[in-house]
């Protein structure tokens, strides 16, 4: 994960979460980034949605909502669904998480707060999710996209296959 908000200095060919890296200081710098970037914004990040990128900073994999539930009933934030759900909403909107639509999952962002086109490389055995940028409006997408007269605001791409992990493993 990076720190960096920075749209102009997000690395293009550099996928985030399958590589080795300080996962600690991942974690804290990028809880410390949420909460400048909240503060700056006038946007609350709250002890629950707060919990939740936590969770999902710390996994580097996808989680269900289901999932995030139980860890949150857990930890004392309340059993409800809408409590998962409505952190979820809130993170995903101001772009601190994405949805994983073929897992139905989230994942924390690799770039928050910088303007991109995420795909995501989904590993099909443990479900470590990485995320790389993607340009489709200067690809063959965005060729039919200015064909057809259609303005792209907004791509997901997943592929899926196996982390380098679970490759060595196999």
């Amino acid at each position: 994960m990076t720190s960096d908000t920075n749209p102009a200095s997000v690395d293009e060919a550099a996928p985030v979460g399958f590589q080795e890296h300080d996962h600690q200081s991942c974690v804290k710098t990028a809880l410390v980034s949420a909460e400048a970037r909240c503060e700056g914004e006038g946007l609350r990040l709250t002890p629950v949605r707060r919990k939740v990128l936590e969770m999902l900073l710390q996994e580097h994999r996808a989680l269900g909502a289901y999932a995030i539930l139980d860890r949150l009933r857990e930890e004392g934030f309340g059993s409800q669904p809408p409590v998962a759900y409505r952190a979820l909403d809130f993170l995903v909107q101001n772009g601190f998480v994405h949805k994983i639509e073929r897992l139905n999952a989230f994942v924390a962002c690799s770039h928050p707060g910088a303007s991109h086109s995420p795909a995501f490389m989904i590993c099909r055995k443990c479900d470590a999710v990485a995320e790389a940028q993607s340009t489709p409006a200067r690809g063959v997408l965005g060729a039919a996209a200015r064909a057809a007269g259609f303005e792209i605001e907004r791509t997901v791409v997943e592929a899926e296959g196996l982390c380098p992990d679970c490759t060595e493993k196999a």
